[in-house]
Order: C-alpha cells, then sequence, then structure tokens
C-alpha cells in the first residue's frame, strides 16, 4: 500500500533564504500512508521487532512572520509500526490550534521564537507569543501519544497507530493551565507514571506534576525559583525527580520591559532541585554545582545515599557569538553548533544525606541527545547512545554508543550528505541487557534525494544497520522520537522488560 492522504499547500516563497527552510531542513507537505512490500526494504526486519518508532520535527507550512528559527515550524510526525517482520509508515501534520488558524488564513499569525516582539494576537509558550506548534517532543502515555514544544504549550494527544490528531488532552490540561506542559516529561514504565514541568515569566515561575498510568493529574506543585528561568529537561529516579534552575536565561532587566535576551551568568551555580516523586516545594532539596547549561540527559538513577544524574553539558551555551550580528543567520547558527557549545557527557552525583554535589566529566567528545531503552529510564543502565554532530551545523552526523561500565565506546557515521535523527532502543522480548535490542533511526541522503528509517543491531552498531527502509519521500531533519512497545500501545502495563 502506498497512499497520498492529503497534500497541505506552502506558501513559503521560493526566494526565501533563511537555510533552516532549505536543503535538509526542507519541509515538506504531503502525508503518506505506506507498508511493506510497497516500501522499499534492504536487508531483512527482524520478526521480533515489535512497536512503533515515532519522530517529531518542525515542518514549516507558510511564509514566517519575522526570521524563522528551526524550533519554529508546524509540528509533524513520522511514525514506523513494526510487527511480525512488516513494517507500516505514517506522517501528519500535529492538527493544533495555531496550525488550524493558519490553515483557515492561508497565512502565518505568529512569529517565533526570535522575534516575539511581532506578535498581534495571543500566543503560546512561556513567551505567551508563539504558536503552539506541538512540534518538539513525543512521548506515549495511557494509550495516546503526547506532543508539546519546549517552550511550554497545550499538550496535544494523537492516536499512535493513525496519528489522527485527537486534540488538547482532555482530561487535566484545563488544570495546568495557562503554562500547560514542557517537552522532556519522563515515563516510568514499571508504573505507567508521567512526571512533567512547566515554567512561565510570572511566579513561582515553575509548576511540577505527576499524571498516573489511567491518564489522572494526581499531583501538582509550585516550585519557587528566584526569577524566570528557560530550563529544557528533568529526570526521575523510582523514588526522586531532578528539576533544573541554571544560569543562562533572559536578562532579567530587559524582561522588564518586554524584551527576550538570553544570557548566560557565569558567576552563578547551577542549581538542581531533587524532591520525592510527589513531593511539594517544602521537600525540595537544593544542590549547587558548576555554572553550566543542559538540554538533554541521557538518565538518572539511585545509588546508595545519592542520586546520579547523566547528561550533556555546555559549560559555555553561547559561546563565540558575541561578535555575531544580532540579525542573520550567523548567530542562530552559531548557538545551534554543538561544536561551538562543546556539548559532552557529564554526570552529577548528589548526595542525600551530605547535602553535597560530585561531578565529572565522562568524555570529552562532542556528543548530544543521549538515550536509552524505556524501561532502564529512572535505574541503573549501562548503555547511552548519543548524536554525534557535523561541525559548524545543525545536523547529526552519526551514533556515539556509551558503555558506561567498561568505557569503552563504538560508533556508526552516517556518511557524507546523510544527516539523522534522535535514536530510540527497542528492546527485544526478555531482554538481558539494556542493548539486547534494536537502535532505530531516520537518516536522509541528500545525494540520493532519499530518507531512510534504518535498524541496527543495538549490541554492534559499528557493523552498520541490519535493514533499511525507504520512505516515500525526502523528509526534513528533525529531533526527538520515542519508541512505543507493542504492549504499550492502547495503554500501560507495568511490567520488569528486563
Amino acid at each position: 500500500m502506498l497512499e497520498i492522504q492529503a497534500q497541505i499547500h506552502s506558501t513559503i516563497r521560493a526566494d526565501n533564504d533563511n537555510p533552516f527552510l532549505q536543503g535538509p531542513y526542507r519541509p515538506i507537505q504531503t502525508e503518506y500512508t505506506a507498508s511493506t512490500p510497497d516500501l522499499v526494504v534492504h536487508g531483512e526486519i527482524p520478526r521480533d521487532l515489535h512497536g512503533i518508532y515515532i519522530r517529531n520535527s518542525h515542518n514549516q507550512v507558510h511564509e514566517p512572520l519575522g526570521r524563522y528559527h528551526p524550533f519554529d515550524g508546524d509540528g509533524m510526525l513520522h511514525a514506523m509500526h513494526f510487527a511480525d517482520g512488516h513494517a507500516q509508515y505514517r506522517n501528519r501534520f500535529i492538527r493544533t490550534t495555531g496550525f488550524l488558524a493558519e490553515q483557515a488564513a492561508g497565512r502565518s499569525l505568529w512569529p517565533g521564537l526570535i522575534e516575539p516582539r511581532l506578535r498581534t494576537r495571543r500566543g503560546w509558550g512561556s513567551i505567551g507569543a508563539m504558536k503552539d506548534n506541538a512540534g518538539t517532543d513525543v512521548i506515549a502515555h495511557a494509550g495516546k501519544l503526547l506532543a508539546t514544544m519546549s517552550q511550554c504549550s497545550e499538550p496535544y494527544r494523537l492516536d499512535p497507530r493513525t496519528l489522527q490528531t485527537i486534540g488538547v488532552e482532555p482530561e487535566w490540561a484545563t488544570q495546568v493551565e495557562p503554562w500547560g506542559v514542557c517537552s522532556h516529561f519522563k515515563v516510568d514504565n514499571a508504573t505507567g507514571e508521567m512526571m512533567f514541568f512547566n515554567f512561565g515569566e510570572q511566579p513561582p515561575y515553575m509548576h511540577y506534576g505527576v499524571i498516573d498510568r489511567d491518564n489522572r493529574l494526581v499531583h501538582y506543585e509550585p516550585i519557587e525559583l528566584p526569577g524566570a528561568r528557560w530550563p529544557h529537561d528533568m529526570g526521575i529516579t523510582p523514588r526522586y525527580t531532578i528539576l533544573h534552575d541554571l544560569p543562562m536565561f533572559f536578562d532579567p532587566a530587559l524582561l522588564a520591559k518586554g524584551q527576550h535576551r538570553l544570557r548566560f551568568y557565569r558567576d552563578m551555580p547551577s542549581r538542581f532541585a531533587v524532591l520525592p516523586r510527589h513531593g511539594s516545594n517544602a521537600d525540595v532539596r537544593w544542590f549547587e554545582a558548576t555554572p553550566c547549561y543542559i538540554l538533554h540527559l541521557s538518565n538518572c538513577f539511585e545509588d546508595g545515599d545519592e542520586v546520579v544524574m547523566d547528561g550533556c553539558i555546555s559549560l559555555d551555551p553561547i559561546a563565540n557569538v558575541s561578535h555575531l550580528p544580532k540579525e542573520g543567520y550567523a548567530r542562530m547558527t552559531a548557538m545551534l553548533d554543538k561544536h561551538n557549545t562543546r556539548t559532552r557527557m557529564y554526570r552529577w552525583r548528589f548526595n542525600l544525606k551530605t547535602g553535597q554535589t560530585q561531578e565529572s566529566f565522562l568524555d570529552d567528545e562532542v556528543t548530544e541527545f543521549p538515550m536509552i531503552a524505556n524501561a532502564y529510564v529512572g535505574r541503573p543502565y549501562r548503555y547511552s547512545f548519543n548524536t554525534l554532530f557535523t561541525p559548524g551545523q545543525w545536523l547529526f552526523s552519526g551514533i556515539k554508543k556509551y558503555d558506561l561500565h567498561s568505557g569503552n565506546t563504538e560508533r556508526f557515521e552516517y556518511g557524507p550528505g546523510r544527516h539523522g535523527s534522535e535514536t530510540q532502543i527497542a528492546l527485544r522480548p526478555n531482554a538481558r541487557s539494556d542493548d539486547d535490542g534494536y537502535l532505530l533511526t531516520y537518516v536522509s541522503d541528500m545525494q540520493r534525494d532519499v530518507s531512510e528509517c534504518l535498524i541496527f543491531d543495538a549490541a554492534a552498531i559499528a557493523a552498520g544497520p541490519v535493514a533499511r527502509i525507504e520512505l516515500p519521500q525526502r523528509i526534513s531533519v528533525g529531533t526527538h522520537a520515542c519508541w512505543v512497545e507493542g504492549d504499550r500501545i492502547d495503554g500501560e502495563a507495568p511490567q520488569n522488560y528486563r
């Protein structure tokens, strides 16, 4: 089967020179449904691979209002459903309120991240000016997908099989207004609970919540911060949640005037809130550490009296941009360039008995977007699969696998003109380790003008993919993804996947 489900009309001008609307970032406007054998497969799809690999992406439809940032585009999901050695692919726009309004108007109605001052109507996100594009993160919980954007937004639910947009979460979204849900919420596969946070520009500046396995909001608490912050991720263990207060945020003096200018305060420590999963602000224990910014964590776990947090640290998140003009694209590209901001694997240890923090690098190579198997989120683990980057670009060039027990690493690079997506690990039934399964990603080949879903043996990624599935069209590069285990498609089923 190979069917076109919809064709969305684009108003992006042919002479638009924004580099994030061209080449690997070129948006697509066609929605497909396709399945094997009409999908070309190189190699053989493993028969024990059962579930759905879903990647979100920013896929702009209309000529931007102001300068376009690659996090501004309309959310589009790309899903590959595996069962019994077969695969079915779908891609669908996330039909948010903003998307539908702009479809009706035939043009952009909201500005993006770079020029929020251009807004003429109420918007979404912590800034309150952007369109809610739901294009950053996606995860499965309680039998539905949940898609949001990184600056906080309404939580959008979608059907995991069809990718049909159901709409804003009907059970609890109104209880977390106006801030909504930020990307990088975490699901504990063992309990079915989902932990999330949000942030905004008014006190108390952050909230933390828990949704149970039956999709009920069972916990929602304010977390007091000294001012408006710009966090991006959070961590969980079976007993604790870790929230971030980092010294990169909007200049408070300019913010009071309605202006948004990010600054890195090198003399301020990073602070991490460790609180019980169902705890309140009164239960928070704050730990200080080296000034930094963190986009993405690999994992957190408990080790005796300590909570351990692994992730990718940047000690100079706006490095080498002060000399660049505020207008144009060079500054934007420099801030996205991981070889410029030097994001590297790092470990923090928070001692709940002594109140002390220990921290150290785990590696000196530039990597980001660390991923682990769902069943090991919040628990001791061994392997992290990180993304390698093309220097000077916001493009994924390969995968680096860390063995955090032995210190060994393994890598696979996609090759010239080939750019990947965030990976996901699909464990085999009765997996014996956290690399006993398959590693999945989408790769776009600029030379062949084709995109593929790659399947690796997660225990031997250097050997290359065991199968490659060609998509009906070359898709734009994207970032965050999720893996939905076959027995979690219809709802949470707490069990030991290990």
